[in-house]
């Protein structure tokens, strides 16, 4: 079964977002993830099922997985614990959902870059660094750094983040939140790189949000799934060119096939893009937690 949206009778107000589905409770939320897929800032028509299921199923073990570093925001995924009122969609929440601690986001995305790719490799080629940070000349794409970079954005609710400096991360959130989020974001990456090296996987690159809760620091919304992440296959890694991944990039290079300006509508996906799809996230959630659904 796909689910392509969520409509909870007598609860609101609900936020969707281009995968999740917010449901307010007061000092709680209820956050779905949803069959949606979006590229290039545009959700797409067509779902990829089970797509929902793996990114909280990932988010989840991650979230377990780092609770000795940072606190999170989890209170409860088990439909037994489902507020009152959401019982009646049990089946179709199960494994979908998070029921969470409210807290108040941080206006930036936390990027940590461990190799150069993607838009980082782009401004490599320009600039000869990331986000004014100066890295070694003659680096190829794809190419682990020697040490991960922070290199945050600000969040955008329509279109593109836009990657900013630190010293303008500091003048969004003060410096000693903005120190502290580079150094929690670094180190989960740091320990989740290492960890799912062991797995067959290489974690590129992945972003992650922060919310203050009481007055601290707390990690929110997903962790280290192929939607937030770029996941390599170890024994496929090569530097120097683009690599196969387990994330939503295959769509992208479907979509980059065909005569389309970027803008909604998007198109619609044939099925064999859909299966193979699937396939990526499905292997990506067996690989890095062991879980098949």
């Amino acid at each position: 079964m796909t689910v392509f949206e969520t409509a909870i009778e007598g609860f609101g107000p609900i936020r969707r977002g281009k995968v999740r589905d917010l449901y307010d409770l007061g000092d709680r939320m209820l956050i779905v993830s949803t069959d949606r897929v979006s590229a290039f800032d545009v959700v797409l028509p067509t779902p990829i099922p089970d797509k929902g299921k793996v990114l909280t199923r990932i988010s989840r073990f991650w979230f377990e997985r780092m609770s000795s570093i940072v606190p999170n925001h989890i209170l409860a995924c088990d439909t037994a614990d489902l507020p009152e009122g959401f019982a009646p969609h049990a089946d179709m929440l199960r494994d979908r959902f998070m029921l969470v601690r409210r807290a108040m986001p941080l206006p930036i995305e936390c990027i940590v870059r461990g190799y150069i790719s993607g838009s980082g490799w782009k401004d490599y080629r320009k600039t000869g660094g990331v986000c004014g940070i100066p890295l070694p000349e003659g680096l190829r794409e794809s190419e682990r750094l020697d040490e991960p970079i922070f290199t945050p954005s600000t969040k955008a609710e329509q279109g593109h983040d836009i990657n900013i400096s630190f010293d303008e991360a500091v003048r969004l959130v003060g410096m000693d939140t903005a120190q502290k989020v580079r150094d929690l974001s670094i180190e989960i990456y740091s320990q989740a790189r290492a960890y799912a090296e062991t797995r067959g996987i290489i974690i590129a690159d992945t972003k992650f949000e922060f919310g203050m809760l009481d007055g601290r620091i707390i990690l929110i919304d997903e962790v280290m799934t192929p939607d937030s992440s770029r996941f390599w296959p170890m024994d496929d890694y090569e530097p120097g060119r683009s690599q196969k991944s387990y994330d939503k990039q295959f769509v992208r290079d479907y979509l980059e096939t065909l005569e389309w300006d970027k803008t909604p509508p998007g198109p619609a996906l044939p099925q064999e893009i859909v299966d193979k799809t699937r396939a990526k996230y499905l292997a990506a959630l067996k690989q890095i937690a062991g879980i098949e659904l």
